[in-house]
């Protein structure tokens, strides 16, 4: 895991508070920040609103959508070469703590998340 920071010449700071009560913006969430983590960039991935049940094992693959790839995979994906958070308040509301979560998931708030998204470079979508 790995968060963005000087080394990369942009970095992609996507927030997703979409889950399965709005599947293709949550698949669409997860396949930039997979497609961003295979380019190279610097990726940070946020998971607040409904997509925080996404930070619990085996919830992202509740996520189903026809023609996209399986949603789990992009969440591995983004594990693997980028940063994954979840909302501290998000996690809060659904009685979420850092052993409820997937290895790898941190739990932060608005300040990390406004550190991330003014860095010089950085780039904030939001779905």
């Amino acid at each position: 895991m790995s968060t963005p920071d000087a080394t990369h010449a942009r970095s992609l700071v996507i927030k997703t508070t979409s889950g399965t009560d709005r599947p293709e913006a949550a698949n669409q969430a997860l396949t930039v920040a997979a497609a961003a983590v295979a380019a190279g960039a610097g990726v940070s991935l946020w998971l607040t609103g409904e997509a925080a049940w996404f930070a619990v094992p085996g919830r992202v693959g509740e996520l189903e959508l026809e023609h996209a790839a399986p949603a789990a995979d992009l969440l591995d994906a983004v594990l693997a070469a980028g940063s994954v958070t979840l909302c501290t308040q998000c996690a809060a509301r659904r009685d979420l703590g850092p052993d409820d979560v997937l290895p790898g998931i941190r739990i932060a708030g608005a300040a990390v998340f406004a550190e991330e998204v003014l860095r010089p470079g950085a780039q904030a979508l939001v779905y």
